[in-house]
């Protein structure tokens, strides 16, 4: 959400940094609803300041006898206060408009961040690891997994497309997976462990940024909740509507949840396969930080999420993504990619973003710094760490044997009771 007080003060600027985000002459419409706003609250105001006056004024009149003044001036008040409903529904009408004008808007990008409309103006910031050798010609995680619990089949006739059901190796190896992220945020990173609601009210999705621009991408209930597309969502809104001392802060959260998405503007992308589902499992880490701290916390958000990777010895890169290919409430993001040897490329494994203050302007989630009274807005941060059945698809292609079992990375043999190799 952006400040429309900054918007009046310099719109040309504000105007530049949108147009960073594909967002041309963004302040004219805004500006525009903005005048009419503060014109109908000057009215409104002028009008109750005349109605005040003129009750002193009847009282004289009355107070001098002067009956048919007295009765000229009631009627002046009785028009004012019959006008004053309806310039009080016009301001909230356009308060409400400029609101939505305003809530439509994407974030701003950070000033480091590279110019550019897609991933093709991504930067590499760096790569870590070799992707192995093989000798023997690397197989899809589709082809390997079908045979050790990725039951694509059965998953398909229970629920429809983009559904898996995950059993035997697979499963141990999926719940393996949540486990050790979990415990290395949770022990070596001091992230709280959270079991958060998977259902939410409207307000949490408007706070983070869901809401209105992406609701076709996601699921809702006959009661007019939704279904987490990531547990950003519940773990955000921990501090919606709160002001915390500076003392509090920073908080750090983490969470494996189940995770729901429509992929509504996916279509005909990824269909085979684990990589692109609309129920998957991810582990989240979401940071609530001062804004002088917020990007030193973005890099270490960015580096737990590369830890699992090491501790993995999954080979991976960091991007850093263009304004154009960032999401709706980020500032600045950071994409790690784990290499599939079966696709000889790498793919998404985790976004790690800081937001700024873009959601807590909409979820009004404030913190007060030591020794002033003024409030202000923290800055928001969150990132995945890692996104599961992704990580275990890499899993499976890196570590994947000529024999078609995979071998188990030591990281992960004591979540498995020793285990070494799945088959």
């Amino acid at each position: 959400m952006h400040d429309i007080r900054l918007i009046r003060e310099d719109p040309a600027a504000f105007d530049a940094l949108l147009a960073r985000r594909g967002v041309a002459d963004a302040s004219a419409p805004l500006l525009a609803l903005d005048e009419r706003r503060r014109g109908t609250v000057a009215e409104a105001q002028a009008a109750q300041t005349r109605r005040n006056a003129l009750s002193k004024e009847i009282g004289q009149a009355r107070a001098s006898r002067d009956e048919p003044r007295a009765a000229a001036l009631m009627a002046e008040v009785a028009s004012l206060k019959a006008a004053l409903p309806a310039l009080e529904a016009d301001e909230a009408g356009i308060g409400a408009a400029l609101d939505a004008a305003l809530a439509a808007l994407p974030n701003r990008a950070a000033a480091d961040v590279p110019d550019g409309t897609d991933e093709t103006a991504n930067v590499l910031v760096h790569q870590h690891g070799t992707p192995p050798d093989f000798p023997f010609p690397p197989r899809e995680h589709d082809a390997i997994g079908s045979a050790l619990g990725l039951d694509f089949e059965t998953g398909a006739a229970i629920a429809g497309a983009r559904f898996t059901l995950v059993r035997g190796p697979m499963a141990r190896l999926a719940r393996a997976l949540g486990q050790f992220m979990l415990d290395r945020l949770a022990h070596d990173h001091g992230y709280e462990e959270v079991i958060p609601p998977l259902l939410v009210r409207d307000a949490a999705m408007f706070g983070t940024g869901q809401l209105p621009k992406f609701a076709d991408d996601l699921f809702r209930t006959t009661d007019g909740r939704w279904l987490i597309p990531t547990a950003e969502v519940s773990l955000t809104n921990i501090v919606a509507d709160r002001i915390l001392a500076e003392r509090e802060l920073p908080l750090r959260f983490a969470a494996l949840t189940p995770c729901f998405r429509s992929e509504a503007g996916a279509a005909g992308r990824d269909t085979r396969g684990y990589i692109r589902q609309h129920q998957f499992d991810k582990v989240e880490m979401v940071s609530i930080v001062t804004p002088d701290a917020s990007d030193a916390e973005h890099e270490r958000m960015t580096r737990c999420a590369e830890g699992v990777l090491d501790a993995l010895e999954l080979p991976y890169r960091r991007m850093l993504l263009c304004a154009g290919d960032m999401g709706f409430s980020a500032a600045r993001t950071y994409d790690l990619e784990v290499w599939l040897p079966g696709q000889a490329r790498y793919r998404e494994i985790s976004s790690c973003s800081t937001c700024s203050d873009f959601q807590a302007r909409r979820m009004n989630a404030r913190y007060r710094p030591d020794g002033e009274k003024q409030a202000r807005f923290v800055h928001t941060l969150n990132g995945s760490g890692l996104a599961v059945g992704r990580t275990l698809v890499a899993v499976v292609e890196n570590y994947q044997q000529q024999d078609g079992t995979v071998a188990v990375p030591a990281a992960l043999r004591p979540y498995l009771g020793g285990l070494e190799r799945l088959g």
